[in-house]
Parts: C-alpha cells; sequence; structure tokens
C-alpha cells in the first residue's frame, strides 16, 4: 500500500517537475516533442502487454471489451467538454497555435487544464496502484509511462497557462492539487480493489487503458508530430521497445 501510494506520487509528481521546468527553463519545444513521443511509446506498450494482458487473464473478453471501450468513452467524452473551456492547452506545444480567444474561454482555462490533467491523470495514477496488486513489474512500468507522460504535460500546460495571465504561484499550486489527487487515485486503486471480484480488476484495468490511448491518440502523438514530424516515429518504437525489453525481463 505505502509502495503504490509512493509510485503513485512520483508519477504525479512530474507534472509539477515539468510546470517549474516551463516555468523557470526556456526548454526547445523540440525537447518537449521529443519526450511526448517516448512517452507515448511506453505508455502504448505498458498498456498493450502489461494493462490489457493482466486484464484479459482476470477476466475474459467481455469484462476486457467493455472496460476498455468505456474508457474510451469516457476520455474522449470529458476531453471535448474540456476542450471548450481551454483545457486543450495542457499537452499544447504550440500554445499559440491552440489559444483561444474568447474571452470566457481564456478566464477558464486554469481550472479546465486542472480538470483536463485529473482527466489524463487519475486513469494512469489508479493503473499504477492496480498494477501493483497485478505483480510481475506492471506497477513499475505503469510509473515510468506515466513519469514520461506527465512531464511534458506539465510543461506545456505550464507554458499555455502563463500564455492567458495566470500567475507562477497559480500554477505550481494548481498542479500540486493534481500531484495530490493523482497520489490518492494510486493509494486507492491498490487499496479499495485489492479484495475486488476478478471480473470488476479486469474491467478497470482495461478502462484505465482505453483511456490512456485514447489520451495518447488525442493530443501527445499528434502534438509531437506537428513540432517533431517522422523523428516522433522512431522515438516512439524506441520507447515502446525498451519498456517491453523492462516488462519481460520483471515478468
Amino acid at each position: 500500500m505505502l509502495k503504490a501510494t509512493l509510485f503513485g506520487f512520483i508519477g504525479g509528481a512530474a507534472l509539477l517537475i515539468g510546470a517549474f521546468l516551463g516555468l523557470y527553463f526556456k526548454l526547445s519545444k523540440r525537447t518537449i516533442a521529443l519526450i511526448m513521443a517516448f512517452g507515448s511509446g511506453v505508455l502504448i506498450c505498458a498498456l498493450s502487454f502489461d494493462l490489457m494482458e493482466e486484464a484479459y487473464k482476470r477476466g475474459g473478453f467481455d469484462s476486457v471489451s467493455i472496460g476498455f471501450l468505456v474508457g474510451a468513452l469516457l476520455f474522449v467524452v470529458g476531453d471535448w467538454l474540456v476542450d471548450r473551456k481551454g483545457g486543450h492547452y495542457r499537452k499544447s506545444i504550440h500554445s499559440k497555435r491552440h489559444l483561444v480567444k474568447k474571452p470566457e474561454h481564456t478566464n477558464s482555462s486554469g481550472m479546465a487544464i486542472f480538470i483536463g490533467a485529473l482527466l489524463d491523470g487519475i486513469p494512469e495514477s489508479a493503473a499504477i496502484g492496480i498494477g501493483l496488486l497485478a505483480g510481475k513489474g506492471v506497477g513499475f512500468l505503469m510509473l515510468v509511462a506515466v513519469f514520461l507522460s506527465n512531464l511534458p504535460e506539465g510543461i506545456s500546460g505550464a507554458v499555455s497557462m502563463r500564455e492567458v495571465k495566470k500567475s507562477k504561484g497559480f500554477i505550481l499550486l494548481m498542479w500540486t492539487g493534481v500531484v495530490i489527487i493523482c497520489t490518492i487515485s494510486a493509494f486507492l486503486g491498490y487499496k479499495l480493489l485489492g479484495n475486488s471480484s476478478q471480473d470488476l480488476i479486469a474491467a478497470i484495468l482495461a478502462l484505465a487503458a482505453g483511456a490512456i490511448l485514447a489520451m495518447i491518440t488525442d493530443t501527445m502523438i499528434p502534438e509531437a508530430f506537428d513540432e517533431e514530424g517522422k523523428t516522433v516515429a522512431l522515438i516512439t518504437v524506441l520507447g515502446f521497445l525498451l519498456a517491453f525489453i523492462i516488462s519481460r525481463l520483471t515478468a
């Protein structure tokens, strides 16, 4: 339980680290894009060979299919609602290109980014805790994947919020709140599901996988590709391969 909480905190802390880097250091968009691409590859491997595989072993096709599709739908619908209020800033490398000009969107973008970060972070963090229940290195691989995913999100989200005149103190406080909630999500994922049925655990693992895959294809890879082009494909493949090696060595 303590390990799940610690892993959740480390994964979420990448958001705060990224926000600090984005606010106080000038990182190139290419660097952010490459981190995004590598993190995407790690996440794809983690959800394919660990989350989905473990979910199938526990619940079969029915639980996996239902959970996976529900997770994707929840993310897509939630992301659409958040985007309408300016939440797409959270993973936008090209913040000026995406800048929403309507005043009401600009004023609400801070809360929208906060909610959007939770939309991304809660399934990932819960998957860390559940992965530790599953054993076989699943939790560790998810930790690596989530950390690499959250780092560029913290950077781009902080930079984008500065574009809409949010203070540094507000931005760092917001990401701190997200880190706390992500930590709690990892703890609850481990604690509450320990005695649950195999079908329920399978469905929630698959739900997290569906939400994460939807997030990758909706934001991370498109943003990285816009900045870095075809290099992104190679970096994503490298991230996938490294994660696959880690998952097999810890199996």
